[in-house]
């Protein structure tokens, strides 16, 4: 069980990240509505923001993910496993 101190830890790590996911995707939004504005007003053609838009678009969904749906790190359960296989035990967490 986690002590308040470290879910504490956890807890501002989680908003840490949370809040650079979304100051990346406010930079990523206003950046490229500038390259497509540009790209607009030099008369449009091959629309090359689009490769700027989804290279830059699956850092941003990554970290996104991260930030956002994936869970924090191994559960209990999966630590201890770990541990028990680094003891030479069966590789069960214990209940």
């Amino acid at each position: 069980m986690a002590t308040e101190e470290e879910l504490r830890k956890q807890a501002l790590h989680r908003i840490g990240e949370r809040r650079a996911f979304y100051m990346s995707l406010a930079i990523y939004l206003i950046v490229n509505a500038v390259l497509v504005g540009g790209w607009f007003l030099k008369g449009g053609g091959d629309f090359w923001p689009g490769w700027v838009i989804f290279g830059w678009g699956i850092g941003i969904a990554i970290q996104g993910f991260r930030a956002l749906v994936s869970p924090e790190g191994p559960s209990d359960t999966e630590v201890q496993r770990e541990m028990d296989k680094i003891r030479g035990g069966s590789g069960e967490a214990k209940s």
